[in-house]
């Protein structure tokens, strides 16, 4: 069963990265939307936070924990990104001069 709550956990953690970056293009204008999306994650952070206690308590180490310390905190969700990929612009061939 540990198994299916990190499982859980995981799907949990990107749920909340997925609703915050949602909410971060979110239209100035469409504040229905923007306050759907801020309750939405109210609740996934809510439990998130359930499911942390709940791992913690099976006795696995969690995430981000260091040196076995009790008075470790979990890595923030900024922190378990990945940076983003950089991309190139695609450059032209050069034109044949027609003659």
């Amino acid at each position: 069963m540990a198994k299916t709550i990190d499982l859980e956990l995981t799907r949990a953690e990107v749920e909340v990265i997925e609703l915050e970056a949602r909410l971060r293009v979110v239209p100035m204008n469409d504040t229905q939307l923007s306050d759907a999306l801020k309750a939405a994650l109210a609740a996934k952070k809510e439990r998130l936070a359930k499911l942390r206690t709940q791992h913690a308590a099976a006795g696995k180490p969690r995430r981000g924990t260091q040196d076995g310390d009790g008075a470790d905190q979990p890595l923030p969700l900024h922190a378990t990104r990945r940076p983003p990929l950089k991309r190139s612009v695609p450059q032209r061939p050069n034109a044949k001069s027609a003659k």
